[in-house]
């Protein structure tokens, strides 16, 4: 009966955060860049007014967010307009595919052939434009709040160190400090991992004579913040491109693998060492929270999910009675001793 009551209010939860995305995901991200920049907050109190400090960081973090998203769009933007100047090339690309499957007996590969063409792909690009120009709206709430919620930092500060002197919920300060730290460590990693990442991949791209080089690195920077699913993203379109400029199944295979190498070292090897232990969370249940979140709240849940699952796991860590389900999901190996 437990078990059932649990899965029916998770499924009552899920619905209410999906029907209120609109309200809940722009406080959210507001929760999460303010855990991030408290640091930058803090060191600028010591040398101004309160005031004068939160306007700053607010500030700096406009700044910040705004270059981010201005990269983005500036890549999506000039790879759009390079599939509408060679629309020719990828119709000839699907054509020659549906031959192709047709000849090796695939049944569907007219069908395939009428409804996945080069207008699919316009529309797709079409689509992530209106999306990330919708993102602006959503920046505009998120930054509301934000900025109120710089300002009453302290309040909730001393409110929580009463609740602890008091006796009541003694795990609830430790257990905030420590999400605010892991959320920065998080943040500072994916940042700099991400940063090398669009660095290698213009380099690459350059190297290997794809156009739009420094439009690849700059999609693969900005996507490399999505565990899992962006960076795949990133090494399937320009292995597409490739295709289509090359018209070279093994040039599109070679770019698809060296991508996909400098991918993996940089997520599966250099950024797990970087991290450490300190957001160190199942890959099954990042890539989880990556499509829930996404489902939930769309573009801003697929970037916000893991933050979310990295502060609900340091939670649990906090509490004796929700302990083992951080443990369970930490992803790292129990010696048998222990």
């Amino acid at each position: 009966m437990k078990g059932l009551l649990g899965v029916a209010a998770a499924v009552v939860v899920c619905a209410a955060l999906y029907l209120a995305g609109t309200l809940l995901a722009p406080v959210a991200f507001a929760l999460f860049v303010i855990a991030v920049v408290h640091p930058l907050l803090a060191l600028l109190e010591k040398l101004m007014p309160k005031m004068v400090a939160v306007l700053l960081t607010l500030i700096i973090t406009l700044a910040v967010v705004g270059g981010v998203s201005s990269v983005v769009v500036w890549g999506f933007s000039h790879v759009a307009a390079w599939v509408f100047q060679n629309t020719a090339r990828f119709q000839a690309l699907y054509g020659q595919a549906a031959e192709w499957l047709e000849g090796h007996g695939f049944v569907l590969a007219g069908l395939w052939a009428e409804h996945f063409d080069v207008r699919w792909l316009l529309r797709l690009f079409q689509d992530i434009s209106t999306r990330l120009q919708g993102l602006a709206s959503f920046l505009v709430f998120t930054f509301v709040y934000v900025l109120l919620g710089l300002l009453e930092v302290d309040a909730l500060k001393s409110q929580m160190l009463r609740l602890q002197r008091s006796g009541r919920a003694l795990f609830l300060v430790p257990a905030l400090a420590d999400i605010a730290g892991k959320l920065q460590t998080y943040m500072a990693v994916r940042t700099l991992m991400s940063i090398a990442t669009g660095a290698v991949v213009w380099v690459f791209t350059l190297t290997a004579g794809l156009e739009l080089a420094l439009a690849w690195g700059a999609i693969a920077f900005a996507l490399n913040y999505v565990p899992f699913v962006g960076p795949f993203v990133a090494t399937l379109l320009p292995t597409l491109f490739a295709l289509a400029q090359f018209e070279s199944w093994e040039m599109a295979l070679f770019v698809f693998v060296s991508l996909n190498v400098i991918q993996f070292l940089s997520g599966s090897y250099i950024e797990p060492r970087i991290a450490g232990k300190a957001v160190a969370v199942s890959p099954f249940l990042v890539l989880f929270s990556v499509f829930a979140f996404a489902f939930l709240w769309g573009l801003s849940g697929a970037f916000i999910g893991v933050p979310i699952l990295i502060a609900g796991l340091t939670l649990c860590a906090h509490h004796p009675d929700t302990r083992f389900v951080a443990e369970l999901f930490s992803g790292q190996t129990v010696p048998e001793k222990a």
